[in-house]
């Protein structure tokens, strides 16, 4: 029965809390139904899809529309890091090679001032480096040192990127739209 809940609670976020266009009703839910840690002055946008709550996001970090996070093995995303939308992260999968179909997977880092491209996917097991950032489409199959650009299926180092960031990210526009207080 247990399990049941859990599912049922899944499903209610995916189906209707992540279409409510108030972020902190979103993540009061992540917060207090499954136990995420969302660092201040974080925003997970509408659209995002979760299985599994074991998912760590710092601080003035942004989770844009429409992304796929998998956290049953475990996602952690750094401060001030920038997720771009429909970036699909995966810490679970199965092994080619099992006659069983047998998952395996790893748990998903994302440094600080890392930023992913859209629609980018990545792959368990990896870590994406402070300051990294992932090419558009890309799709991250192996571990990414710290302020390396990369880019491709499976993505390669194309780049560095400075290593004087000091920026935020803090991005939380009104409803569903790209309109924020202060334009």
């Amino acid at each position: 029965m247990a399990r049941f809940v859990l599912a049922f609670a899944y499903y209610f976020y995916n189906a209707f809390v992540t279409g409510i266009p108030l972020y902190w009703v979103r993540h009061l839910y992540l917060r207090k139904v499954f136990g995420m840690r969302i660092g201040r002055g974080s925003s997970i946008h509408m659209g995002c899809f979760f299985t599994g709550g074991n998912i760590v996001i710092g601080r003035n970090s942004v989770v844009n529309r429409n992304c796929f996070l998998d956290g049953r093995i475990g996602i952690e995303i750094g401060d001030n890091a920038s997720i771009s939308s429909e970036t699909c992260i995966l810490s679970l999968g199965h092994d080619p090679q099992s006659p069983d179909f047998a998952t395996t997977g790893g748990k998903v880092s994302i440094g600080d001032y890392t930023w992913t491209g859209m629609r980018t996917l990545i792959l368990p097991g990896v870590r994406l480096g402070r300051g990294s950032v992932t090419g558009a489409g890309s799709v991250v199959t192996k571990s990414v040192d710290d302020y390396r650009i990369v880019a491709g299926n499976p993505a390669r180092i194309i780049g560095r990127r400075t290593e004087d960031l000091r920026y935020n990210p803090k991005y939380a526009p009104y409803f569903d739209t790209d309109i924020q207080s202060g334009e």
